[in-house]
């Protein structure tokens, strides 16, 4: 039996609550494992938490750097408290004298990304970029504090290692997170408003890009080779479906869509852009399935648990040429550079007026989907606890 304390703490948005969602019932369901979170009690309340996990519900601000010096202070005595062999670190920082062997799951590409710092110089957000180097500096230090750090793809452990240096760099390891098609795609009426704002565009080619908005998500590069696409395919509607609105005050982040909301408008874009604004998870296979191609034009990425939904519901992807997207999609998409709106639209149209390289990208997507499994994760992911547990107190284990 292997006891793991888990801080999700940081999980309150994207990639970190999937992650959590997914992780936590599949560690559940170990017999030779018992778990407890820390969790928000926002978290708390927007998953469902298996009985078996042993929830520890802490409440601060969100803000990151007062829920560093939280963490700091009030950790030690949690885990001195529940007696785990391992602290999982679920957020980017490490708790820096933590009393047991810590791994440290690292996911945020800005810190290592020069595209990010560059947009946000042309931004002139200043105040942000000063923000994300700190914030860096401190995901850096974390590493090396860390016994492993864990990468979702071996691209970005790539990443990591040239970021930190020989000696911390022996210290990563990559481990895909999963995806649990069954769990997506189980069957479920869509909400009637979300039926109504997909039919409008039936009938029209519909692209699908599922985001909040951000700014290393790209979205100028994609409104940009939407009128692209349309001006070569004159007697069909081209459409662009997103999961956000671009307007202030309507996503979740801090960052301003003001820009993108303007390029829309210059643009006239009007109905070829349908903003959903957010979609429920367990609504969003349907999404999917009422697409026909899955697009991305991001310049900073870990994982991409978008792509895997997509290649699982059979849609062929049009991705930027990022090592992760290569790494994820394999043969299952297409690539561009990923600053050009018009290799994009050039990318798209290629795919409308070949069917059988729609056919061939589908049934890849398809199988390569299946390849991305939770259970293998926390499989791989209680091979190195137990071992990190036991480098550091053979007779525990």
């Amino acid at each position: 039996m292997i006891r793991l304390l888990v801080n999700a703490l940081a999980a309150n948005a994207g990639g970190g609550i999937t992650y959590i969602r997914n992780v936590l019932p599949h560690l559940s369901k170990r017999d030779d494992v018992h778990t407890a979170a820390i969790l928000t009690p926002e978290l708390r309340s927007a998953i469902t938490l298996p009985q078996e996990v042993t929830a520890v519900e802490c409440d601060f601000p969100a803000n990151a750097a007062v829920r560093f010096a939280y963490e700091q202070q009030t950790l030690p005595g949690l885990i001195r408290k529940h007696n785990p062999d391992v602290l999982v670190s679920a957020g980017n920082f490490a708790l820096w004298r933590s009393p047991v062997p810590q791994i440290l799951l690292s996911r945020n590409s800005l810190y290592t990304s020069t595209d990010y710092y560059g947009d946000l110089r042309r931004r002139r957000e200043y105040g942000r970029w000063l923000d994300t180097k700190a914030k860096g500096a401190l995901a850096a230090a974390s590493i090396r504090r860390a016994d492993i750090t864990v990468a979702p793809s071996e691209a970005f452990a790539d990443d990591l290692r040239q970021w930190v240096g020989p000696e911390a760099a022996k210290k990563i390891i990559c481990i895909h997170h999963g995806f649990d098609a069954a769990a997506f795609h189980q069957s479920s009426a869509a909400p009637a408003e979300l039926s109504a704002q997909l039919a409008n565009s039936e009938g029209a080619l519909r692209l699908l890009f599922v985001s909040n908005y951000n700014y290393f998500r790209n979205f100028e590069t994609l409104l940009r080779a939407l009128p692209l696409i349309q001006a070569k395919i004159p007697d069909r509607r081209v459409q662009l479906v997103l999961t956000c609105k671009l307007g202030s005050g309507q996503n979740p982040s801090s960052y301003r869509a003001t820009g993108a909301a303007a390029l829309r408008d210059q643009l006239n874009l009007g109905p070829a852009l349908v903003e959903l604004g957010r979609v429920p998870y367990e609504s969003l296979h349907h999404v999917y399935r009422a697409s026909d191609v899955y697009v991305t034009p991001a310049y900073a990425e870990t994982f991409a648990h978008p792509l895997i939904e997509a290649m699982s519901s059979g849609l062929p992807v049009v991705a930027s040429n990022l090592a992760v997207h290569r790494e994820i999609c394999g043969t299952a998409a297409t690539y561009f550079p990923r600053f050009s709106a018009d290799a994009l639209a050039a990318e798209v149209l290629r795919l409308y007026a070949n069917d059988h390289l729609r056919s061939t990208l589908s049934e890849a997507a398809l199988d390569r989907s299946r390849d991305f499994s939770w259970e293998k994760h926390v499989t791989e992911m209680l091979d190195v606890a137990r071992r990190v547990a036991a480098s550091a107190c053979p007779q525990k284990l």
